[in-house]
């Protein structure tokens, strides 16, 4: 028999084939999650020594931040680092929140991908239950050490619980050990962690130290207490004592539906037909757009939800594109806010006594791919800021720093894509991130904000996330450039003002005395010469009553009369209203903006408006942060023009005088409110 016969016969080819296949067949196995990301640490941002100790504390914080926020507790927490021979450190994280369950204890902490967030959609800074218990797992793996865990829950006859953990990681469940009810002595309530981990201290932009001051800006609310591997305590302390407003759960959004979500959420659904399916699980789904879109797709209305196939929900999908439907709730979101923004970046950068913080920016909500985001952004600029180099970019997402990866983030590529000369700041080619003595912060606040990696380091550069960054970027760039404006054009006009208080006075005195003649009133001609409303704000601090007294004082130093209308938006809460009823008090709104009528001023005479601000909240409000109405902005030095969203009607700009001649910076001032108004 020829060797071409031998192949062709079935049972010899199968004979030299089939055992190879079984035993390959019998390697086969499930492969537990914990042993995968035990096998790929990297992916959980366990990459390096110095990071790896980092991510163990971001963690443990992340956690306490959320279950005090969730328990409506003001966050105070306790970090201390003690370093070790090779390399170890033992670590212990400490809150005040609201306790453990004792039989949840080990799961939470001894379990991957388990928590209660990962199905619920609303902002969390935690989310796929990887992240605490990941910690638990490495710092077994490198220094085999079981993690402590300590906890109570808020009674007063409920014991404080201790155990030791670490993770089987075949099955990925928690094996418990020294599980013992104890008395924690001064702790009504909280949870700790103490665990020992191979790391590396660093310091500088990366360290811990830095994202503790970073949470610290975007967590006004929080009190952080950290002790360095050193023995050095620094203290973070609270900025406020309001809370971030509570995120709510949602339902699903049917915008950016895939054919098996759609098909897993009908089967498991509990509706009696595919209307009510729409309409009941979907958020912004009214009766109305369900009967278009199951028109559109052809789809019986009465068809029970587990009856759809396949090509049906192609159907349905389609037509979903096709209908116009409203964008997500967002009171599943929780953004800072501007007033917050503003206050934990003064509270926590007092030290670099910055000159200039550009009113932070709030987008409008959006949604990517059925997930509501909001881009928030803030420009801090001068004072003690280092101004060699290039700005630094603080970025967050769901009030955490991200601190690796920015060349990798959507944060950092909407930053360089910016054109900052225009703006005041030196860039080379106009692209790329800026240099100049400014920091830069960037906040995204979403349901799911879509990450590079588990790692939670970067944002994936979406085409809606990066236009909406870029967008709140150029309106606080736009603040900067007037206010550098300003700036430059009051030194220029104070300098003239100094010039013509001192000399002209002493020139008619010496002249009057000469001709025997009475000394001239030079307030006029003072008035023809500088020819500029000028609005001079003065304050006085009383730290220990946490008091500010701010005084607006408007001088005309024009020729004519002029009347105006001076605006600002104060900190409700911290308004003194007893000094609120003088003669150019208007009105207060319910988001504290607040109106003074200011009657016609005489040339060369002026007039004050003064209140006062107390409490935490009093030192938010920048007194430069004022706009004036009925009156040409462009002979006003000390106050902005009135931005068109504070929807204040019939206040009509009193028109230029003839012999009014603009500068070089009036021009400039012009197309800049243009440039405003078309954005």
């Amino acid at each position: 028999m020829c060797p071409d016969e031998e192949i062709k016969k079935g049972p010899a080819a199968g004979s030299r084939i089939t055992p190879t296949a079984e035993k390959m067949a019998k390697k086969q196995q499930e492969i537990s999650v914990t042993e995968f990301f035990e096998k790929n640490k990297h992916i959980l941002g366990f990459d390096s020594r110095s990071k790896s100790l980092l991510m163990g504390i971001k963690e443990a914080v992340d956690n306490s931040l959320d279950a005090c926020e969730e328990a409506g507790i003001l966050p105070d927490i306790f970090v201390k680092m003690t370093r070790h021979p090779d390399d170890d450190y033992t670590v212990l994280v400490e809150d005040n929140g609201p306790g453990i369950v004792h039989k949840m204890m080990g799961n939470v902490f001894g379990r991957l991908l388990y928590g209660s967030r990962f199905h619920a959609l609303r902002q969390s800074r935690g989310q796929q239950g990887i992240g605490i218990s990941a910690t638990v797992m490495y710092g077994y793996i490198t220094t085999g050490k079981p993690a402590h865990i300590q906890s109570k829950i808020e009674g007063e006859d409920e014991v404080a619980w201790g155990m030791d953990i670490v993770i089987d990681t075949k099955v990925n469940r928690p094996v418990i050990t020294n599980d013992k009810p104890f008395t924690w002595e001064g702790k009504e309530h909280g949870t700790s962690i103490e665990y020992t981990i191979k790391g590396r201290y660093i310091t500088g932009k990366q360290s811990i130290f830095e994202y503790l001051k970073d949470t610290a800006i975007v967590n006004p609310h929080s009190k952080i207490t950290f002790i360095d591997p050193e023995g050095k305590t620094f203290i973070f302390e609270r900025a406020t004592e309001v809370l971030p407003e509570k995120s709510k759960e949602i339902k699903p959004h049917p915008t950016g539906l895939e054919i098996g979500s759609l098909l897993k959420l009908a089967q498991i659904s509990e509706q009696k037909n595919v209307k009510s399916f729409l309409t009941n699980d979907f958020s912004r789904v009214t009766p109305r757009i369900a009967d278009e879109i199951l028109k559109k797709a052809a789809i019986n209305p009465d068809l029970k939800p587990s009856a759809l196939k396949h090509d049906d929900c192609k159907k349905i999908i389609k037509a979903i594109e096709t209908v116009k439907i409203m964008a997500p709730p967002t009171d599943c979101l929780s953004p800072i806010g501007d007033t917050l923004i503003k206050k934990g970046l003064m509270h926590v950068l007092e030290g670099l006594r910055p000159d200039y913080y550009a009113p932070p920016i709030t987008r409008a909500p959006k949604s990517v791919n059925g997930n509501p985001f909001i881009v928030e952004a803030g420009i801090v600029y001068g004072g003690e800021i280092p101004s060699d180099g290039p700005v630094s970019i603080l970025r967050f997402a769901n009030r955490v720093p991200l601190l690796f990866q920015p060349g990798a983030c959507a944060i950092t590529k909407a930053v360089s894509n910016i054109d900052w000369r225009r703006y005041g700041l030196e860039q080379r080619g106009g692209k790329g991130v800026p240099f100049g003595p400014a920091i830069i912060l960037v906040h995204i606040a979403s349901t799911k904000v879509p990450f590079t990696s588990e790692g939670k380091e970067a944002v994936a550069d979406l085409p809606e996330i990066q236009s909406e960054i870029e967008l709140a970027l150029k309106l606080c760039a736009r603040s900067l450039k007037s206010h550098l404006n300003k700036e430059e054009r009051r030194k220029k006009t104070h300098a003239k003002f100094e010039i013509v208080q001192e000399i002209l006075p002493e020139f008619a005195e010496k002249s009057a005395s000469f001709l025997k003649r009475p000394v001239p009133n030079l307030d006029m001609t003072i008035s023809k010469i500088m020819n500029v409303v000028w609005i001079e704000p003065t304050e006085v601090k009383d730290k220990k009553k946490k008091l500010r007294t701010i005084t607006y004082t408007i001088y005309n130093y024009t020729q004519a009369e002029r009347k105006m209308s001076l605006h600002a938006q104060l900190p409700k809460d911290a308004v003194n209203l007893t000094l609120f009823s003088g003669e150019y008090f208007t009105e207060m709104n319910d988001e504290g903006k607040v109106t003074w009528t200011v009657p016609n001023i005489p040339p060369a005479k002026h007039v004050e408006i003064t209140f006062e601000l107390s409490g935490d909240m009093g030192d938010v409000f920048s007194s430069s942060d004022v706009y004036i109405s009925g009156i040409n902005p462009v002979m006003v030095m000390g106050a902005e023009m009135l931005p068109g969203d504070w929807g204040i009607k019939g206040m009509e700009i009193t028109e230029l005088d003839s012999d009014y001649v603009a500068d070089d910076t009036d021009a400039e001032e012009v197309e800049e409110v243009e440039d405003l108004g078309d954005e």
